[in-house]
């Protein structure tokens, strides 16, 4: 499904949950894409529920609850404890 949208070329991508229930060669390949388009400029939305993934793949964390915004990470700040911390409302 990846490889389909790239073919259009697209400067911006949202994915949600784009590595659930695949291979870890397969979610390997996926983040190897990913990354390579985030060098050659391309904007790219995550929507994850894993924290590894999330915590790899960003470079700013927005985090909601409840339909609102309870915080924003940089990777350099983003620690899982800020994130669960930010998702509770603390």
């Amino acid at each position: 499904m990846l490889a389909k949208w790239l073919e259009l070329s697209p400067d911006v991508l949202i994915l949600n949950e784009p590595t659930r229930g695949i291979d870890v060669g397969a979610k390997a390949e996926i983040y190897r894409i990913l990354n390579g388009l985030c060098r050659e400029g391309k904007c790219i939305i995550m929507i994850t529920s894993e924290m590894p993934e999330l915590l790899a793949m960003s470079d700013r964390i927005l985090i909601l609850s409840e339909g609102k915004v309870t915080g924003m990470l940089t990777a350099e700040e983003a620690t899982q404890e800020m994130i669960v911390q930010c998702a509770i409302g603390g």
